[in-house]
């Protein structure tokens, strides 16, 4: 153990390629990789310390093959003993100011995630941590509930999934996102859902009767057709057909759909957004939306591993076309640009992902959720109204 300012430690030194030209000159070196048995179906390649821990853990070969001893990395599942479900923000660039995030952590293990640097709050890494130390909220229906009866409580809007994805398979043991449906359907209060998992589709039965009431649409990230880039890129989420499938069966239950290219990654899969946007089209899907790659705090490093392991040739090409949809660097977190990047190579982005839309009849329609059914949940005490 050692201080973690010592960057050595937190990131011994490795060979890397040349930078993209006009890249910055304070490039840091990569992670060191965790053994590929060990993180066998993860996809993070390391596990480097949060950047508040003061400091850093290192595992190296002492020479007798300790390293080969390793057990692989298994998914823990903790408790988050936190009293409150719903979150605030004041963001002017998304379309919702409170989300419910039923997990913390992901074992989806998409490396591209920027909810991985949250892990950082928990004294975890957000590498290989951040797949496989998973936390829930047992109580949280309940305290749901509770903040729905609270006096002064005004109903908008609530999006769940734009954290960690809460069909994550834990989910289909723990099923605390059905329990927060069943909160919400009770109460009359919308929803609007994020997912890359088929198993969203267990909960049609809830989503079509809220469906009808204008109280609920579902989201569903397709990040690829291919799939080995995407077991690849999101190795424990569902494979692209099943998330196809599932937006087709979502649509004819009369739940409002929207396909998201999300992330698109330029020389990666950029190619594909009109494929995507076609497929969806032909399952039903009415909307769309797209997200450019986003690599906030400890992201660009992850990424960075990834890229150099699994495509090194496209390595200087995608940082170079990265940095020129952001200014010059790798991330700009400017509200209003951090979606969707500025620059050529952004506009022409844009410009492709409009065209096959109109092309296709998709966004022709925004579905508007409602808050005219909301009724505040009756809590323990209440006395009866006489009229």
């Amino acid at each position: 153990m050692s201080p973690a300012s010592s960057h050595a430690l937190k990131h011994p030194p490795v060979t890397a390629p040349s930078e993209p030209a006009g890249a910055p000159s304070d490039f840091p070196e990569l992670a060191v990789a965790i053994d590929r048995q060990r993180r066998r179906g993860r996809g993070a390649q390391s596990n480097a310390s949060g950047r508040f821990e003061a400091e850093a853990r290192v595992a190296f070969d002492d020479g007798w093959q300790s390293l080969e001893e390793l057990p692989p990395f298994k998914t823990t599942v903790g408790i988050d003993t936190s009293r409150k479900v719903i979150t605030r923000n004041e963001s002017p660039d998304i379309g919702f100011d409170r989300s419910i995030n039923p997990y913390r952590g992901c074992e989806h293990g998409c490396v591209y995630c920027f909810a991985r640097p949250t892990h950082a709050y928990l004294g975890l890494s957000p590498g290989l941590d951040f797949e496989s130390k998973l936390f829930v909220k047992p109580e949280t229906p309940a305290l749901l509930e509770k903040e729905l009866a609270a006096p002064g409580y005004e109903p908008r809007m609530i999006a769940i999934g734009t954290n960690t994805d809460p069909y994550q398979p834990i989910e289909r043991e723990r099923k605390t996102m059905r329990g927060i449906l069943e909160v919400l359907e009770r109460a009359g209060h919308p929803v609007g859902i994020v997912t890359k998992s088929a198993l969203v589709t267990r909960d049609i039965d809830i989503l079509a009767r809220m469906a009808k009431r204008n109280l609920a649409k579902v989201g569903i990230s397709v990040t690829s057709l291919d799939p080995k880039l995407a077991r690849t890129m999101e190795p424990r989420a569902s494979t692209p057909p099943k998330r196809l499938e599932a937006l087709k069966q979502l649509s004819e239950a009369g739940i409002p759909t929207t396909v998201m290219v999300a992330p698109v990654i330029p020389a990666l899969n950029d190619s594909e957004i009109e494929r995507i946007l076609d497929a969806a089209a032909h399952a039903g899907v009415k909307e769309a939306s797209y997200v450019l790659l986003r690599l906030p705090l400890e992201v660009r490093d992850l990424f960075r591993e990834w890229l150099m392991a699994n495509y090194p040739d496209r390595y200087r090409h995608v940082f170079t076309l990265i940095r020129d949809m952001r200014g010059g660097r790798d991330y700009d977190a400017k509200w209003g640009e951090r979606m969707k990047g500025t620059g050529p190579m952004a506009w022409t982005i844009g410009r492709r992902f409009e065209i096959a839309c109109d092309r296709l009849g998709l966004n022709k329609r925004r579905s508007k959720l409602t808050t005219d059914h909301f009724a505040k949940p009756k809590r323990n005490g209440d006395q009866l109204s006489l009229f």
